[in-house]
Formats: C-alpha cells, structure tokens, sequence
C-alpha cells in the first residue's frame, strides 16, 4: 500500500480531532467562527457537543487508518458514512433554501471535500486482508 492514503488519512484524523476538541471545549465560539453554522439555527450547546464527539469518533477511525491500514479500515468505513450523510443532509438543506449555490460554495470544503476524501479512500484503498 502507497503510503500517502496513510499521510491523508492522518492528516483528516488531525483535522477532525480539532474540530471535535474545539466544539467540545468551546461550543459558543466554534458556533460563531464556523460560516453558515448560526443560519442553522440557534445555538445549542448539547447539539454541537454531540457532532464534536462524533468528529472525534470520525478523527479515531481515521487515525486507526493511518497507523495499521488493515484493522483500521472498518473504522475508515464507518467514519466515511457519517460524513457522507453529513454531507447529504447539507446537500438537501442547500437545495432547499433561499440561496442553493452560496450555501453549497461554503460547504465545498468544510464539509463536502471533508466527506469525499475519506469515502474515496475506503473505497479505493481496502488493504489486503481487510
């Protein structure tokens, strides 16, 4: 196996890891930096507390991943539903909302490259064995 699926998985893992941290910690601050967050609705400590604790799930799977491919690789799978979902959900909320294409543009990385990568690599990078 190449070793730059390892490399990105690691990377996402990082990057989820402090989203998760940041929604954890601070709910109120990671409400009001993040765009588009506060047209979602109103804030809501638990909820956003919730979704970090499920990016740190997703930032584990992922690491797991990237230390021992083979084992981790259901974890990858199970990470890259949730974001894929994740992501359909803003996809369907775009779509039916007052500005489809603006809203979409702003989840393009944030949540729609962030969901894409790691689905592409539990597609295309099953190790051996897994």
């Amino acid at each position: 196996m190449r070793n730059w699926d390892r490399y990105l998985a690691g990377l996402m893992a990082l990057a989820f890891a402090a989203n998760g941290l940041a929604m954890l910690a601070a709910p109120l601050n990671w409400y009001d930096a993040v765009p588009g967050v506060p047209a979602t609705g109103p804030f809501n400590p638990h909820f956003v507390r919730d979704i970090g604790a499920i990016y740190l799930a997703c930032a584990l799977g992922l690491g797991w991943f990237a230390w021992r491919p083979a084992q981790g690789w259901p974890a990858l799978v199970l990470a890259s539903v949730w974001l894929t979902l994740h992501a359909a959900i803003h996809v369907y909320d775009a779509a039916c909302g007052p500005t489809p294409a603006a809203d979409m543009l702003r989840d393009l990385v944030g949540v729609y490259l962030f969901a894409a990568i790691p689905l592409a690599l539990a597609l295309l990078r099953k190790p051996q064995g897994a």
